[in-house]
């Protein structure tokens, strides 16, 4: 089918057109100047409807007759009209949504998860040979490779593993997708649905975790606090006046407010004094 399908074919087929005008006038208004305008009109539409363009992300697979020619592109190419056919392939990389899926997981554990894939067409030829609709044959290859990933899984891994899961998908996708001229770029784990009744008992776990560790970060606590008055008591023991030293610092840190009294019975001068006598007379 004879079409203008860019700006360089409608370039040409104006000065085909233009330069059968010229011809026309010049043989005058006859049969043959009406029939050689009408031959450079034909002429002009032939060649532009085979002159193509390619954008620098795009790849034309050209087949004659049925069978692969070439591929050709990017910029501007030529086809014979007629003879060949193209189609035309975006090169970039392609981001396809992994629907959720439903999985069982090893340990017996129901869950839902999706996921992202990215690839791009790396052989033109072979992505439109050898499957029908690549993209929809990696979207299901992938959904598929997604499933028996997780269900060779625990629900532990799954949670705490999710960049080796994409790893082992997409290992498994590649090696499938090379033979339709496909290359994967990665596959992202996106979320991880489980059970509300599922998610309150991992509430209630965690939960329990942490009271855990606060306990025993508590009772970690508790002994070196008691190890350390027990230091402290052995040292005021055996230095003359260091309960004393302690007791002033006790009062000094009460304060000066009105509300902070200290009601001392006996001095501790007096105390002293009669520890001391208690001990000559021994």
């Amino acid at each position: 089918m004879l079409l203008i399908v860019n700006y360089v074919s409608a370039i040409i087929t104006f000065v085909f057109s233009g330069i059968g005008f010229i011809f026309f006038l010049m043989l005058g208004d006859n049969f043959l100047g009406f029939a050689l305008f009408l031959a450079f009109i034909l002429i002009g539409m032939f060649i532009s409807s085979g002159v193509k363009i390619a954008a620098q992300w795009e790849k034309a697979v050209v087949f004659r007759l049925g069978t692969f020619q070439e591929t050709k592109g990017p910029g501007m190419f030529f086809i014979i009209p007629f003879l060949d056919e193209m189609r035309m392939i975006d090169t970039r990389t392609l981001t396809l949504d992994i629907p959720k899926q439903q999985v069982i997981t090893k340990d017996n554990v129901p869950v839902s998860i999706n996921g992202v894939l990215y690839f791009l067409v790396a052989n033109p030829g072979d992505a439109i040979i050898k499957v029908q609709n690549y993209t929809y044959a990696i979207s299901q290859y992938a959904q598929t490779a997604l499933r028996d990933v997780l269900g060779g899984m625990t629900f532990d891994e799954i949670l705490a593993e999710r960049e080796k899961i994409g790893k082992a998908i997409e290992q498994i996708v590649e090696k499938e997708a090379k033979d339709w001229g496909l290359e994967v770029k990665g596959i992202r784990i996106q979320d991880i649905d489980v059970p509300e009744e599922l998610k309150k008992m991992m509430s209630r776990q965690a939960s329990a975790e942490r009271e855990k560790r606060a306990t025993i970060t508590k009772a970690e606590g508790d002994k070196m606090a008691a190890f350390n008055l027990a230091e402290a008591a052995k040292t005021m023991f055996t230095s003359p006046g260091a309960m004393q030293l302690r007791t002033l610092q006790t009062i000094d840190g009460l304060g000066p407010t009105a509300s902070n009294t200290v009601v001392l019975a006996v001095p501790i001068e007096i105390m002293e004094m009669v520890k001391r006598l208690s001990e000559s007379k021994n």
